[in-house]
């Protein structure tokens, strides 16, 4: 075992981020007891990486265990103290950088580079890991710009987005950076790894793995969570639910408030939890001198932490209505390649005879009005439309086929 067993379906990628971690091994610093024979990063390492594919695809994991693997001296050997605190975040030269919100901002990011520029304390690198890289702020790509532009020789940028896109990463970035780009895992790959880490029966592995989209995330979650495979049967009710303009309303209802469900079950007891404990750590309820600036430090502390937990549940409903949205693209999407005739694997392969059913009921123009709805109102939820009225358009959109 090692950290790459943790990288599904990725031979190529992992083959790549290997030759640099022995090449890795092998570099000399300018400050190594090296004399003139001192060797800079170069060939297969590099100071910035820029790792990229669609949603579930292990981004972050394979950016994980490449830092694993730098810092570790077997090169992630998985068993090691060094491997196990990277693989967990807290190895003291690995800063790992992700966000609950809407963003990425200015700020964390200077804090982050800041420490990164340091010397590494207890290992040969610095690592600092940008687990959303596509959700910075353009304050924020300056200063990433800048440091990977002037980088320490003992620090290396592991930058995660889902393309190169320049929606996603700046092009002056991504110039310098080295690409590595992983591919949609096969439903195969998914669902040996629910087996054999995570204890899932064959059969319900199979399932899951089959109508994930290959997304590894989502099958563990429609594997172990009952809530979740009723959330999915919930959404792909839909498109038999909309005979009437009242049950146009009635289903864009229910998706938003499934969503809704979702951020009180996420994320509930949690925000509760935070202002218990800012309320304590602010000492609430306290006398004596300095009471009025505590009190007024507090109110600063607790306007922060709202803002903080506003985000996260924007963010939260989000991802919730876009997993809801991602599941109806991809049942209109059957619907569209099954009315072709198309030889291509299924997105739900478990709704087979209701797909083959809507393609014999309608044309294939009326699958692709409705799979371009579905599309139109997740990139409406991008620009920040209220859910309820994207929502309501497009299943308005739906029933007029």
């Amino acid at each position: 075992m090692s950290v790459w067993s943790q990288v599904v379906g990725q031979p190529e990628a992992v083959a790549e981020l290997q030759a640099a971690v022995e090449h890795a091994a092998r570099v000399r610093f300018s400050t190594d007891d090296a004399g003139d024979e001192a060797e800079r990063p170069g060939g297969a390492m590099t100071h910035a990486w820029l790792f990229t594919g669609p949603p579930g695809s292990g981004r972050s994991v394979a950016a994980r265990a490449f830092a694993a693997a730098l810092q570790c001296p077997r090169r992630g050997c998985d068993a090691c103290q060094v491997c196990r605190t990277v693989m967990v975040g807290t190895h003291a030269d690995v800063h790992e950088v992700a966000t609950e919100g809407l963003s990425l901002g200015v700020k964390e990011m200077r804090a982050v580079i800041e420490r990164a520029a340091r010397m590494p304390t207890t290992a040969r690198w610095q690592v600092v890991l940008i687990e959303d890289a596509d959700r910075m702020t353009e304050q924020a790509s300056n200063a990433v710009l800048k440091a990977v532009e002037e980088p320490n020789e003992r620090t290396v940028f592991l930058l995660c987005a889902p393309s190169e896109h320049p929606d996603d990463v700046s092009v002056t970035i991504r110039s310098r950076c080295r690409p590595l780009r992983l591919r949609t895992p096969v439903a195969s790959a998914i669902a040996e790894v629910l087996v054999e880490r995570d204890g899932v029966d064959a059969e319900t592995a199979s399932w899951a793995a089959s109508v994930s989209g290959g997304h590894i995330g989502r099958a563990r979650r429609l594997a172990r969570d009952e809530n979740a495979r009723n959330r999915r049967e919930a959404v792909l009710a839909v498109p038999r639910s909309l005979q009437s303009a009242a049950e146009v309303f009635a289903a864009a209802d229910g998706l938003v408030g499934a969503a809704e469900a979702e951020v009180v079950a996420l994320t509930g007891e949690r925000d509760e939890a935070e202002r218990e404990e800012l309320a304590v750590s602010m000492g609430a309820g306290g006398s004596g001198k300095g009471v009025a600036q505590a009190q007024r430090a507090a109110k600063a502390a607790e306007k922060d932490l709202v803002t903080k937990q506003k985000q996260r549940a924007t963010r939260t409903r989000r991802d919730a209505l876009d997993r809801a949205l991602v599941d109806l693209a991809g049942y209109y999407r059957d619907v569209l390649v099954r009315g072709f005739g198309a030889a291509v694997t299924a997105t739900h392969p478990d709704r087979a005879r209701e797909v083959e059913a809507a393609a014999r009921d309608g044309s294939p123009e009326a699958a692709l009005r409705r799979l371009e709805a579905v599309l139109a109102c997740r990139e409406a939820l991008e620009t920040n439309v209220k859910p309820q009225i994207a929502v309501e358009a497009m299943v308005t959109a739906l029933r007029a086929g």
